[in-house]
């Protein structure tokens, strides 16, 4: 590996496609006890976790901090070895600031290291697939410096969409309004949505029925794959398998070579999209 690729819980990882990733933890505070995410999606008990948000269970997330990045980065540098972190996108969450700041603050005292931040404008496997590459690179012997060119020019190729079961998650991040809630449970509105060249999410169009939702991210990836591009495709589910296996089947009709991957959602941002999410993420000509 000529350079360190760092991620966190939040890049929704499974063993088997993070090799060459260190994956950072996160923390979040369930019904008042904190609850560290060590990022293995495999020990996740999604099935307790999203139920438990039905059930009216309180969730509160929290950036990674500073003095985390630097406890991690610090131990790499000492080896004289560069770094590649990939965060989640700056448009939702403080994360990707904070560990631009520990960036700034180790290079002054190691100034013959790099360390490089990508702001993967996504979450979940939006910033996974962008780690999956970061190692590839690293294991091809790019330097570090190279490597962060070629990722931030990849970012907005990383395609994510998604929809919810419950709009009443986005409304209480603040992604949709009160009314705009009430009125699409009451008519069934399922919005798709995505994450935008900021990294915010936003709506991409709306339908109603959950069937049709699940039609229009296939449509998505039609619409927005690369026909000779990376054929990994990863799906994450909120507890709704089945639906997940129904979008794996429409993605291997549009694209019998796709590579699925199907896992659950992680906690970090699921806890804002809530049960039910259901998400496609892969390689595409533009967001």
């Amino acid at each position: 590996m000529s350079f360190v690729v760092f991620t966190d819980g939040s890049a929704n990882l499974p063993k088997k496609m993070a090799d060459g990733v260190r994956i950072l933890p996160c923390s979040y505070v369930a019904n008042g006890e904190e609850i560290v995410y060590k990022g293995n999606i495999e020990d996740f008990d999604a099935h307790v976790f999203y139920e438990g948000l039905k059930n009216g269970d309180k969730i509160k997330t929290s950036l990674l901090n500073t003095q985390l990045f630097i406890d991690y980065f610090t131990p790499v540098l000492d080896g004289r070895q560069d770094i590649v972190y990939i965060a989640m996108a700056a448009g939702i969450s403080g994360t990707y600031n904070a560990a631009k700041l520990a960036a700034e603050q180790l290079m002054e005292n190691y100034p013959d290291r790099f360390i490089h931040i990508v702001d993967s404008k996504g979450c979940g496997f939006g910033s996974g697939i962008l780690a999956i590459k970061a190692a590839q690179l690293s294991r091809e012997g790019i330097s570090c410096r190279e490597a962060a060119g070629i990722l931030d020019e990849a970012v907005p190729h990383a395609c994510q969409y998604f929809t919810v079961d419950d709009l009443n998650f986005l409304k209480n991040t603040g992604r949709v309004s009160g009314v705009t809630a009430s009125i699409g449970t009451i008519l069934n509105i399922k919005p798709i949505l995505f994450g935008d060249s900021t990294g915010h999410i936003i709506s991409c169009s709306k339908v109603r029925g959950r069937k049709n939702a699940i039609n229009a991210i296939a449509k998505k990836y039609a619409e927005k794959r690369m026909d000779d591009g990376d054929k990994i495709v990863c799906i994450s589910h909120g507890d709704c398998y089945e639906d997940a296996e129904l979008l794996s089947k429409m993605v291997k009709e549009i694209n019998p070579d796709a590579d699925i991957t199907i896992c659950q959602h992680e906690p970090f941002s699921g806890a804002h999209v809530g049960p039910g999410m259901l998400g496609l993420f892969f390689w595409g000509k533009e967001r």
